[in-house]
């Protein structure tokens, strides 16, 4: 399987993830007329598809005991099922977070929920992986959530603004945040207990969790929305071909970036690869303010706020990949 062979590339490959991490949701915000719940099939499909080709492929070159196939059979069934229910809760998590997006906007719910995650997953790996200078990643965990509470300050500048906002979205991006910072440990622990898979035979089973638990998770927001009315399925089957291929586009950027991570992750350290790929909220700030002009509008405290945010995200990867020494 690929592996890479020095530290520069496995940083490569985290800010592909984090690049990756962050732009996914663009593709939601592509589609007209769509619900979420309806677009979040195909993603999940998506995801899942990209996950068992990068596995089948890149995670089989070797065609030796860590190939994709031979590591599934040796595999401990506890690895497995611990990488399925990660899949699970990620996927509640993410469910959550493009309710945010649809309520608040992508520069406001990712910053915020990715933020949070950042550091409940990134403190819960170092626990079962305890690799790298703590002070460095703490230092780093530390400005991250600085620059979740600018986002939040920018957020309060909106309404301050005369700008609508919900107190449903803000909550929903919490509870979404510390969900989405649970799934990594999960893939953590089975990456290096026992009979450990490899990063691609886990991202196989963490998107498998993920799709397999749509028919839980989705199907209820599809009866009971968080906002909106309840959808059916007859919505999904008259959907435009491009809602459809936007969908499943997402899916494939997001697994591309959670292999890429969970690659890098195994070969540095998963807490310090786990908090690079999640600076993605940085990307998708960037991708709200200049592509959806989410802030157009906004004064210059807004403004501030914002600049401010950018600037501890980045001493936050900075900090994050010091960590690794």
């Amino acid at each position: 399987m690929f592996t890479p062979s020095s530290l520069s590339i496995a940083l490569l490959m985290m800010i592909t993830s984090a690049v990756c991490w962050g732009s996914w949701a663009n593709t939601y915000k592509g589609v007209k007329g769509y619900r979420f719940e309806l677009f979040y099939w195909d993603y999940a499909v998506g995801i899942f598809l990209i996950s068992l080709l990068l596995a089948l492929t890149m995670g089989s070159t070797g065609h030796d005991a860590s190939s994709f196939t031979n590591n599934v059979r040796s595999a401990d069934t506890s690895n497995i099922i611990s990488t399925l229910v990660g899949g699970a809760i990620f996927n509640l998590a993410n469910l959550l977070l493009v309710a945010a997006i649809d309520m608040a906007g992508l520069a406001v719910a990712f910053p915020i929920s990715i933020g949070i995650a950042l550091v409940v997953g990134t403190l819960l790996n170092y626990i079962l992986q305890p690799k790298g200078n703590l002070v460095f990643l703490a230092g780093g965990v530390a400005c991250a959530l600085i620059a979740v509470i600018l986002d939040g300050k920018a957020y309060g500048s909106l309404i301050s603004a005369g700008r609508s906002v919900s107190r449903k979205s803000i909550v929903t991006c919490i509870i979404s945040g510390v969900l989405m910072g649970l799934w990594s440990p999960f893939t953590t622990y089975g990456t290096t207990r026992g009979n450990s898979l490899t990063p691609y035979s886990s991202v196989v089973f963490l998107t498998l969790g993920a799709m397999l638990s749509c028919f839980i998770w989705n199907l209820y927001f599809m009866k009971k929305p968080l906002a909106g009315e309840p959808v059916n399925f007859s919505g999904f089957f008259s959907a435009a071909p491009s809602g459809h291929l936007l969908g499943l586009l997402g899916g494939v950027i997001w697994g591309t970036g959670t292999v890429f991570n969970v690659v890098a992750g195994k070969s540095t350290s998963f807490a310090i690869s786990y908090a690079i790929g999640q600076s993605a909220p940085m990307v998708a700030a960037l991708w709200g303010v200049l592509a959806w002009k989410e802030f157009a509008g906004s004064g210059s405290r807004a403004k501030v706020y914002l600049m401010l945010m950018f600037v501890f995200y980045g001493l936050a990867i900075l900090l994050v990949a010091r960590a690794n020494g």
